[in-house]
C-alpha cells in the first residue's frame, strides 16, 4: 500500500511521524511524508520520501500571528480573537490544500494531522482515496463531556458545556474560514464547509486514532465508535546523531541537571525567557541544561550549558527534571524518560498537558507564558527536582508507557484496511 502521511505545524507535529512512517515502511508499506520543505532533511533521515507542502509555521509564528497567538495562548477569547483575523490564515490554508492535492495523487491512504485534516479529507473524498486522522492531541472531532475541546484551555464546563462547545465550535468559525468552500469546490465535491465536513466526518464514523498514552488521556467512554487512543508513536531516530563532547562532559561533571526549552514556541519572547531562567537556575542553585529552540532562549551561570538540537529520547532520561512549553510530543517525551516535568504554556493544546501531568502526579503545578514570574517558576523547579512522589510517580507511568506500542496498533489497523 502506497501510504502519505500528511503534517502541518512545528517541529513537535511532525517528530512522531518520523517513526511511525518507518514502522509503515517495515510492515512492507511505501512511506512519503508531506510536509514543508524545511523538514525535509528530518524525513529523510527516517529513511522516508519527502512531498513539500506550502506553509512555513515557522515563518508565521515568527511574526504579527504569532505575537497574536502568544498573547491569548488558550481558550474561548483566543479562539474567538484568532479566527477574527482569519485573512492570512485562509492564504495559507488555500495554498496548503493545493499542496496536498499534488502530494497525494499516487496514494492508496492517507495519513492526517490535524493541520492538514480538511484538506486531507476532502482530497481523499474527491480522488477515492481512503484516509483516516492520526492525532496527537484529542481531536476536535472526537466530542466527549469528559473535558473541552484541548484548544479551549484546561477549564472544564461541564458535561454539556464540553460538549456543546465541541458541537457548536465549527458552526461559529465556518463563515470566517473562506478558503474551506472554495477548496471544496476546487475538488469537485459538495460544497459543505467545515461545519457540514465535520457532520459528514461524524455520521461516516471516519477512523481516528490518537497517538498518545491511556495511561495520561483514558479513551472517554462516550467517544463514538471508531475514535481510539492507541499510545504513542515516537520519533524515529537519527542513526548519525552523536551528542556533542561538551554535553556529555558536562552530564559527567556532577549531579543530572534540569531541562529547559520551548521547543517551536516563544519566539517573540526570548529576552524575557532568559531572563526568567537565569534567576531561576540561581535560586534554585540547580545545574541546567537550556536548549536554544526556535525562540534562540539562553542563560547565564557558572552550571548552566546552552546548546542547539538535542533528541530528547536521549537527553530527557539524564535530566532531573524537564521544564517545556507542554506540547504534545515534548510532553511525551518526558513521560517516556520518567522524569518529573513543569510545563510553562504558549497557546493552543498546552494547557490542556500541564493540567493532564498535574493530575497524574508527574508535575508540581504549571503557568502559562503570560503569567510567568521567576518566583513561581522557581517554585515549581524547586518541588519538582525535591519531592519523591513526583519522581516515583513519573517512572511508574513511564513503565507503563514502556509496554505500549502505538505504533504497532495503526499498523494494525491499516493491515485491516488492506484486507
Amino acid at each position: 500500500m502506497r501510504i502519505v502521511i500528511h503534517s502541518f505545524g512545528t517541529r513537535g507535529d511532525l517528530a512522531p511521524f518520523t517513526g511511525l512512517g518507518a514502522r509503515l515502511q517495515q510492515a512492507g508499506h511505501e512511506v512519503a511524508v508531506g510536509v514543508h520543505e524545511s523538514f525535509a532533511p528530518m524525513v529523510r533521515a527516517a529513511g522516508l520520501e519527502h512531498r513539500p507542502l506550502a506553509g512555513d509555521v515557522r515563518a508565521l509564528l515568527a511574526g504579527d500571528t504569532g505575537r497574536e497567538l502568544e498573547r491569548g495562548g488558550a481558550g474561548v477569547r483566543w479562539m474567538t480573537r484568532t479566527m477574527s483575523k482569519a485573512g492570512s490564515y485562509n492564504e495559507t490554508m488555500n495554498q496548503l490544500g493545493e499542496s496536498i492535492a499534488e502530494a497525494s495523487r499516487d496514494a492508496d491512504l492517507l495519513l492526517l494531522h490535524r493541520g492538514t485534516l480538511f484538506h486531507g479529507y476532502v482530497v481523499a473524498k474527491a480522488m477515492g482515496i481512503r484516509s483516516m486522522l492520526t492525532d496527537l492531541f484529542p481531536s476536535s472531532l472526537a466530542v466527549t463531556g469528559e473535558f473541552p475541546p484541548v484548544m479551549f484551555g484546561a477549564r472544564s464546563f461541564g458535561r454539556w458545556g464540553n460538549r456543546a462547545l465541541a458541537t457548536g465550535f465549527p458552526r461559529l468559525v465556518s463563515p470566517l474560514l473562506g478558503f474551506a468552500k472554495d477548496f471544496q469546490r476546487r475538488m469537485g465535491v459538495p460544497a459543505v464547509g467545515l461545519s457540514g465536513t465535520y457532520r459528514e466526518i461524524d455520521r461516516s464514523r471516519w477512523p481516528i486514532l490518537h497517538g498518545f498514552s491511556p495511561l495520561i488521556v483514558p479513551r472517554p467512554a462516550d467517544w463514538r465508535p471508531g475514535i481510539d487512543v492507541v499510545g504513542y508513536w515516537w520519533p524515529r531516530p537519527d542513526p548519525a546523531w552523536q551528542p556533542p563532547a561538551e554535553l556529555v562532559d558536562f552530564l559527567e561533571s556532577g549531579p543530572p541537571p534540569v531541562y529547559f526549552g520551548f521547543g517551536s514556541m516563544a519566539q517573540n519572547n526570548r529576552e524575557r525567557l532568559s531572563e526568567v531562567v537565569t534567576e531561576v537556575v540561581r535560586r534554585t542553585k540547580v545545574r541546567a541544561v537550556v536548549q536554544a529552540g526556535w525562540s534562540g532562549l539562553s542563560a547565564a551561570g557558572d552550571d548552566v550549558l546552552a546548546i542547539g538540537d538535542a533528541p530528547h529520547e536521549w537527553l530527557f532520561p539524564r535530566m532531573a527534571a524537564v521544564v517545556h512549553h507542554g506540547g504534545a510530543g515534548t510532553t511525551g517525551a518526558g513521560l517516556r524518560a520518567g522524569v518529573p516535568a513543569v510545563a510553562v504554556t504558549v497557546l493552543g493544546d498546552q494547557p490542556f498537558w500541564g493540567e493532564r501531568m498535574t493530575r497524574a502526579g508527574v508535575s508540581p503545578g504549571w503557568t502559562t507564558l503570560n503569567s510567568l514570574t521567576a518566583e513561581r517558576l522557581a517554585e515549581l523547579v524547586g518541588a519538582a527536582v525535591t519531592d519523591p512522589a513526583h519522581q516515583r510517580r513519573a517512572r511508574e507511568l513511564a513503565e507503563g508507557i514502556a509496554t505500549e506500542d502505538g505504533a504497532g496498533r495503526v499498523v494494525d489497523v491499516v493491515s485491516r484496511m488492506e484486507s
